[in-house]
């Protein structure tokens, strides 16, 4: 290999630039790499043209050198260097001679027969001249106008390849579920009476053995087509990517001539128009993401440690099929057949495509590389208008599986691929229509927006439809280069809000929509339950597989306790008990019961925890469900003590509640707290309760001595808020809202409020002495209102941090502190002296903690996430929806905002909380 295989493990070329950092000087540059990673060049974003409004993107040129030799009993063979991509112009040289003509196009394959340059035995000078810009100014339309980094260099591995002068080019195989297999070779310089032998071998360490064939070849033939049958082979699929060798020998007269081995998968497709796509018989739903070929310090540079990360992730999220706008590192392709992904393969083409000359020579060169993996099962013209009419017909003239063709966004030749549909798209499209659909873009992710959010909602809907065939999310990481020519703080750049669009960050670190992936596209999916008294162990799951049967999985079951003094101290969650389900035989499709022995000490327990792991040992998911209603819960976990008698008096305008060494005042005027203290210092948790949602004004208060009680009335939308206060200190807030709507005239009188985004009470707390918080309750991330998926009950902890999601990639730290967090139990807010601790007997109350900042470095009018409430702590029953990249209205019932309808005779809406504001040390 000339260059490294990698950036992680390069060699050293002499290298210069002709513009930027380290310009007009010859120096060291590892290769493979992108120059300006390297610290030469100027960094340009693909949209200079548009919201950067830059004249023109950077257009260095860079020349490199390296020498190599090549032994002489190799002089009579034929010599090839390949280059796995250089962006963009690229002219090769050796020995100061044209090995070929320039290629253009920065993200293809291409190579050179130098057989005749070569000075065999003594070192040969390679010269490489790379233009970042084009001289064709339809390559720059398709790679370089575009939404995404644009860079330079020879970025990934250059190395020779050695041929005989009888050897095989290229072959093109087609190997079918049933064990058929169809090669098409490429020959050169064939004798009489040549034979080709097929052999196959299972790839890893089975020990199974097949039958060898061999087929006579016409040496007259360049072309020729050989087909054998193959039986007892596993199929490949993205659930069982089962992979074989298939080599095959040139042979005369029993003399291996030349061998080429290839790593194959037997795969079935059949793509039926105004029906679905078809994987070795089964009709197929893609859940699939959008991934660049990116890495922060090296951009289009990556490695097989990263392709393999990625992969895995991919995975992870419960995903079987990923589209690139590109074509991948060779050794991403080789991790989605090993691992089971389908790939949906794109010529580059961002909003414009390639002029027909150089299409024709991209599509040859893209297809020769790609069409024996059998992940890949579409070809991609294109994205979003970036297509070619005249280039269709090429990609069939190099497949012999014949994938079909797609034009991502278009309703295409009986493919509908719409980016960014609404709900309710369309007439007569998609669910409504008769052409398969799967939109190869959806749910933006930009900042904290989509990706997960409304999710569920789409996918469900879109399932009903049996021409639905999946979809794919933008995207899947952030965009952020390491920028080797900034000095200041900020190192890292997305280029605002451009580019940070994923489910996970630049260095794969995961957000909350990773989880939320995770738990919808899950292939068993939990109907709703309810654990009650009278539960008997028994969850009704279906199977969402394509291919595989739940009873190859495995199913645990665990009954977990919380501590009961864990906000006091820092004891364990315990296991009550555990074990593993019994599943039955469940086909993909079908809902089926699981059932767990309900055990005396059952209700012990605090939540049932239901951990999946699929045939291959990857975690698919942990569900969780709470064993007790909030108050039970809340009367387990608040720690009580003995006090003396408790009081409530009234000093001018203040309420003042006592109980132990806690005392809270509260304003007779607003109904909110003005003062709290313990024995120790002052709480400074104030100005509330203030209504979200709703007006409120303070109409009375009355105490009640007796009860230590103090009762707040209001007009408006709280009708009462009882104070109450223990001998211990401990204080119990209930408030009453939404009880009458003073009319008496039937269902048609009723008060009506719609368009209720946020309901419930809020607080304010100083933020800058706030140090973390420990939970029970859903978590660790936080949730919005179409983004309740991908979090779990547990007692949980985090460190305050005031990460910025897709922002601040110096200081990247997930999950994030601030937002909305779901099914709050009990909890303990860490602030030193000024740390308190909460309770809620409400079930399905949301706790909001403080404000995210605004990101700082936007480019165009992106907005980081919806608006929040007054105050900074916040016990709601109502929060927001997220967007992606349409407005709200635009998404499924869970993104719309609610309404209230109140009559006469209304009971209310009830919160109750108790606060504990005693001191209790460090802990």
């Amino acid at each position: 290999m000339l260059s490294g295989p990698d950036f992680e493990h390069q060699k050293e070329w002499d290298f210069k630039v002709t513009d930027g950092q380290n310009a007009d000087e010859w120096a060291k540059i590892g290769v493979p790499s992108q120059w300006e990673t390297e610290g030469f060049g100027t960094y340009t974003y693909g949209r200079w043209y548009k919201e950067l409004n830059q004249e023109e993107p950077s257009k260095e040129e860079g020349f490199y050198k390296y020498e190599f030799e090549v032994p002489q009993e190799y002089e009579h063979q034929q010599v090839i260097i390949n280059f796995g991509g250089a962006m963009t112009d690229t002219e090769v040289k050796i020995n100061g001679k044209l090995a070929g003509e320039k290629h253009q196009g920065g993200f293809y394959e291409f190579s050179y027969d130098i057989s005749d340059l070569i000075n065999y035995d003594k070192k040969n000078l390679l010269e490489v001249h790379v233009w970042k810009h084009s001289e064709n100014h339809n390559v720059n339309r398709a790679e370089r106008y575009t939404d995404w980094w644009l860079f330079g260099g020879i970025y990934r591995p250059v190395w020779l390849d050695i041929l005989p002068e009888t050897h095989i080019q290229h072959v093109a195989i087609d190997a079918k579920a049933d064990g058929s297999l169809n090669a098409d070779l490429e020959l050169e310089n064939l004798p009489k009476n040549t034979e080709v032998e097929i052999t196959l071998t299972p790839d890893g360490q089975s020990t199974s053995r097949f039958k060898s064939f061999t087929e006579k070849l016409d040496h007259k033939a360049e072309k020729q087509r050989v087909s054998v049958q193959f039986k007892n082979i596993k199929p490949w699929s993205p659930e069982d990517p089962n992979l074989y060798w298939v080599q095959f020998d040139l042979k005369k007269n029993g003399k291996v001539l030349h061998s080429v081995n290839k790593r194959i998968g037997f795969r079935s497709l059949d793509f039926r128009k105004r029906d679905g796509i078809y994987v070795n018989g089964t009709k197929i739903k893609m859940k699939g993401i959008n991934r660049h070929t990116f890495w922060p310090e090296s951009g289009r540079s990556t490695s097989k440690r990263i392709s393999v990360m990625d992969a895995n992730l991919i995975k992870d999220m419960n995903m079987n099929a990923v589209r690139v706008h590109y074509p991948p590192d060779t050794h991403f392709l080789e991790a989605c057949d090993s691992l089971g992904l389908f790939v949906l393969d794109e010529l580059a083409g961002w909003q414009n495509g390639y002029d027909t000359e150089t299409g024709r020579k991209l599509i040859k060169g893209m297809v020769e590389r790609d069409v024996n993996h059998p992940s890949v099962i579409i070809w991609d013209q294109g994205n979003e208008g970036g297509w070619n009419d005249e280039l269709d017909d090429d990609f069939a003239k190099y497949d012999p599986q014949n994938r079909i063709v797609i034009h991502p966004w278009a309703d295409f030749n009986g493919w509908d691929t719409h980016h960014y549909p609404t709900f309710q798209t369309g007439v007569h499209r998609f669910g409504s229509g008769e052409n398969v659909f799967f939109p190869t873009e959806t749910m933006h992710g930009t900042y904290d927006n989509g990706i997960g959010a409304g999710l569920r909602d789409f996918w469900e809907h879109y399932s009903e439809s049996p021409l639905f065939a999946g979809s794919f999310l933008w995207v899947f990481s952030d965009e952020a280069v390491l920028r080797t020519d900034w000095t200041g703080e900020q190192k890292y750049d997305s280029k605002g809000n451009l580019a940070p669009d994923g489910a996970l960050g630049p260095h794969r670190e995961k957000e909350g929509s990773f989880y939320t992936l995770k738990e919808v596209w899950a292939p068993l999916q939990f109907q709703p339950l309810q654990i009650t008294e009278t539960f008997d162990g028994t969850f009704f799951v279906e199977n969402t597989y394509l291919f595989t049967n739940l009873n190859e999985c495995q199913i645990s079951y665990k009954v977990q306790q919380a501590p009961k003094n864990f906000l006091y101290a820092n004891p364990e969650v315990e296991t009550v008990y555990e074990g593993d389900f019994e599943v039955p035989d469940i086909q993909p499709g079908e809902t089926r019961q699981l059932k767990m022995p309900v055990k005396e000490n059952f209700f012990k327990g605090d939540w049932v925890e239901i951990t999946a792991t699929d045939k291959h040992g990857r975690e698919i998911y942990t569900w969780t469900w709470k064993i007790h209603h909030a108050d039970a819960l809340t009367d387990k976990l608040m720690l009580k003590e003995k006090g003396t008698k408790a009081s409530v008096t009234e000093n001018g305008n203040s309420v003042i509640l006592k109980g132990g060494e806690v005392s809270l005042t509260l304003d007779k005027t607003t109904g909110e707290i003005t003062k709290i203290s313990n024995a120790k210092a002052e709480l400074p948790f104030i100005n509330g309760p203030r209504p979200i949602g709703m007006k409120a004004e303070v109409k009375k208060v009355e105490i009640n001595k007796e009860n230590a009680e103090a009762v707040v009335f209001y007009n408006g939308g709280i009708h009462t808020i009882k104070w109450t206060i223990t001998n211990d200190g401990r204080i119990h807030l209930e408030a009453i809202m939404l009880k009458n709507s003073g009319r008496n005239s039937g269902f048609d009188g009723a008060f009506y409020q719609g368009e209720i985004d946020k309901f419930g009470l809020t607080f304010d707390f100083p933020e800058e002495i706030v140090e973390g918080f420990k939970w029970f309750g859903k978590g660790p991330y936080r949730v919005w209102k179409n983004r309740l998926d991908g979090v779990e009950y547990n007692v949980w902890d985090k460190d305050y941090n005031n990460t910025i999601t897709g922002e601040s990639f110096e200081n990247l730290i997930y999950p994030e502190f601030k937002g909305y967090h779901a099914n709050f139990i009990a909890g303990k807010l860490k602030a030193k002296d000024k740390s308190f601790r909460v309770f809620s007997e409400s079930d399905e109350l949301f706790l909001r903690l403080f404000t995210p900042d605004e990101p700082k470095n936007t480019i165009s009018n992106a907005k980081a996430h919806p608006d929040f409430p007054e105050g900074n702590i916040s016990f709601m029953y109502e929060i927001p929806a997220m967007h992606s990249f349409k407005p709200l209205s635009q998404q499924g019932p869970s993104s719309q905002p609610t309404n209230i309808r109140i009559k006469n005779g209304d009971d209310g809406i009830s919160m109750k909380l108790w606060f504990d504001f005693r001191d209790f040390g460090k802990n």
